[in-house]
């Protein structure tokens, strides 16, 4: 029988799977994944938006910047050529004068982040939007071999990943388990006997869609997701918001 609903600790499984595992050397290279992060944390502070911080008359955030000769007269990038990409070069020059990240900005690039970049630029260095700026598109639902699994176009997915990966589906939990796992989730409260004995009891085909509308409906959903909020703004912690401390507390801390 098809599991009815994929737990979270499931879904946890295939996003490490997904982070953990290594691209091939014949993948295609993200900017956005894969590239941008590494420029973003290295080179941006020198190379980036920040026109009186630039340095070298470029910028690696753009390619209309990126892909013109810089203050040197060298092209940071050369699509399709990291041999000629002035970027490449400097990465993995063994001078240290030369080499960037410069060494007083304590920073050096990994063996494997510098092979992304030359990947990246042999691949053509193709520079991507902010995802916000991207329609989104449908993606074509992955063929699995055992369909019998899924119920949704969602399951085909983590099935496709699960298969790929050699990783066989856990058999679906009891009931008590998954409800168990839903209040846990939703509400961060467990169900108490009451609730599960009335949802053991409750053979119809959607019963446990009543039980996530039924929390969806509660108050203790909105408490449980709007902490996550209060704690980023430290809720609490002082008179009121996180910057109003009161003279007392101040002289305090002075003290």
């Amino acid at each position: 029988m098809s599991p009815p609903y994929q737990s979270t600790r499931l879904l946890l499984t295939v996003a490490a799977i997904a982070i953990c595992t290594q691209f091939s050397p014949a993948a295609d290279l993200s900017f956005s994944q894969h590239v941008r992060p590494i420029l973003a944390d290295n080179c941006f502070k020198c190379h980036g938006h920040d026109q009186q911080q630039r340095k070298g008359k470029f910028r690696l955030d753009v390619p209309e910047s990126a892909m013109k000769p810089g203050k040197s007269g060298h092209v940071p990038i050369v699509p399709g050529k990291p041999d000629e990409s002035e970027l490449v070069k400097r990465i993995t020059a063994s001078n240290p004068e030369d080499r960037m990240p410069p060494v007083d900005s304590n920073k050096r690039l990994t063996a494997e982040q510098i092979e992304t970049l030359k990947q990246w630029v042999a691949q053509g260095a193709r520079y991507e939007a902010h995802w916000s700026f991207i329609p989104p598109v449908r993606p074509d639902v992955p063929q699995v071999t055992n369909r019998d699994w899924t119920r949704t176009p969602i399951d085909r997915f983590i099935l496709a990943r699960l298969e790929k990966e050699g990783i066989h589906p856990s058999h679906e939990s009891d009931k008590i388990t998954l409800l168990r796992r839903l209040y846990l989730d939703l509400i961060g409260l467990p169900p108490t006997p009451r609730q599960v004995d009335d949802f053991v009891n409750d053979t119809s085909t959607d019963a446990y869609e009543k039980q996530v509308e039924k929390l969806l409906a509660s108050p203790h959903y909105g408490e449980r997701w709007g902490r996550h909020w209060l704690d980023a703004a430290r809720y609490a912690d002082s008179d009121g918001f996180e910057k109003d401390k009161s003279s007392a507390i101040l002289v305090s801390a002075m003290a």
